[in-house]
């Protein structure tokens, strides 16, 4: 039995731009405007940001090509590396990526939904597992339910910050917001590096599509495309409603709120506006947590099928032909650290393991050009310049994050360093699983 080959382009360029766009476009714009001394120097830090995030989706976009197999990242960093490695990515993945985070945006989706009824914040923890349950069910039950919920989400979020950015721009902008600066503030590429980590942080997902490569329809084409086109539309999207914070609050007024969203929509809006944005992040946190669902236990479902995890991984349902058991295990890691409160240690790792894999896998990309030197298809613009300047970004970050936060930084290296040894004992106790196919060495499409 294999992977349900049921997703289209749409459907894949849905996954890129619902990756990227979760909270991030909806706060982080004040942080920048707190590190950075001038509206120009602003924008073109968002600029720069988007360059970064076109530079990975076009490494990724040529990786996804030669390999369009589930589990992605997992799959390039075993083949150019290491397996070790590639089981090092799940690894992180499960046990501080993506499971800390479901339970923060899920947590996130609640408090905000709330805020939409009018309802007191007393049952944050019970309205945030419901979410995680539920979306379960519907990423249980087939890819493409899943992917149908991640389109809506993406078409609502990106029609509401359409409509911001739409009201900014047709209403009365803050005086010379082009030209502002504020006294005092720092300035130089040290401030300038600094305002790229929550910027990065806010592009970052871009590589979610990779993972489901084996349940697209025509991958070889459609995932290059996708990657592309989802990234150019979000570096636009994002560009634009920075522009709209800056023409509507200024540069002091937009440094000055820690809901930047929220403010905006509350010029021309009112208490309507309130409401908007809290119905837009509502959707938005929404539609990300079903797409970490839908999307990272592809990795876990990959690495058991090299007899690198647990065997019940590998296993599909015989119905719905998803890795149920995988989707079951993120979710349950989830809500027992919703339920605990622990997820926050876990995420405070998120920067600086993320960044690892990033710089790993775009590295990644030098070896395995060489290994599939024969295959015709998309090649990365710029080679080998661009993703070396991308290798160079994703070592500056991890090296900002150790020296910002260097106890949590460490507890990311001790949290990696615990999965050696578990990685060794997989490989010595479990035989490869048989339970479903493997696919060819150069991918389920290689001819």
């Amino acid at each position: 039995m294999s992977l349900k080959r049921a997703l289209g382009p749409f459907d894949a360029t849905m996954v890129v731009i619902g990756g990227i766009i979760g909270t991030g476009i909806f706060v982080n714009p004040y942080i920048v405007a707190r590190i950075l001394n001038s509206t120009p120097l602003v924008l073109a830090a968002w600029i720069t940001g988007g360059l970064v995030a076109i530079a990975g989706a076009f490494a990724y976009a040529e990786l996804g090509q030669q390999q369009p197999q589930a589990g992605g990242p997992y799959v390039y960093l075993r083949d150019a590396w290491h397996p070790l490695v590639g089981f090092l990515y799940g690894w992180a993945l499960l046990l501080m990526i993506e499971a800390g985070a479901m339970a923060a945006v899920a947590l996130n989706f609640a408090r905000y939904a709330l805020r939409l009824v009018g309802q007191p914040e007393a049952n944050l923890t019970v309205i945030a597992a419901a979410a995680i349950v539920l979306l379960t069910i519907v990423n249980y039950i087939g890819v493409k339910p899943g992917s149908r919920v991640v389109n809506a989400s993406v078409l609502l979020k990106v029609a509401a910050l359409a409509v911001l950015i739409m009201f900014a721009w047709w209403g009365h902008a803050s005086t010379h917001w082009w030209t502002e600066t504020r006294e005092g503030a720092p300035s130089g590429a040290l401030a300038f590096g600094a305002a790229l980590i929550p910027i990065l942080f806010a592009y970052g997902g871009w590589q979610k599509v990779t993972t489901v490569a084996e349940e697209m329809r025509d991958p070889r084409r459609d995932l290059p495309r996708s990657l592309i086109i989802g990234t150019l539309i979000v570096i636009a999207i994002y560009v634009l409603a920075n522009i709209a914070y800056l023409r509507t609050l200024g540069l002091s007024g937009l440094a000055g709120t820690e809901t930047p969203a929220a403010s905006v929509a509350g010029l021309w809006l009112g208490a309507t506006g309130a409401r908007f944005i809290s119905a837009t992040i509502a959707i938005s946190t929404f539609g990300f947590l079903n797409l970490s669902i839908l999307a990272s236990p592809r990795v876990y479902f990959a690495m058991a099928r090299d007899g690198a995890f647990f065997p019940a991984l590998a296993r599909l349902h015989p119905r719905f032909q998803t890795p149920g058991t995988a989707i079951l295990l993120q979710s349950a890691w989830a809500l027992l650290l919703l339920v605990t409160g622990k997820y926050e240690d876990l995420l405070n790792t998120v920067v600086f393991a993320d960044w690892v894999f990033f710089g790993l896998t775009v590295a990644g990309l030098f070896l395995l050009r060489r290994r599939f030197a024969g295959r015709v298809g998309f090649r990365t613009p710029g080679y080998p310049w661009l993703p070396a300047a991308f290798v160079l970004v994703a070592v500056s970050v991890v090296f900002s994050a150790i020296r910002t936060a260097p106890a949590r930084s460490a507890i990311g290296a001790g949290l990696l360093a615990l999965g050696v040894p578990v990685y060794y004992w997989f490989k010595r106790s479990t035989a490869p699983s048989a339970t479903t196919d493997p696919p060819p060495p150069n991918g389920p499409m290689a001819q």
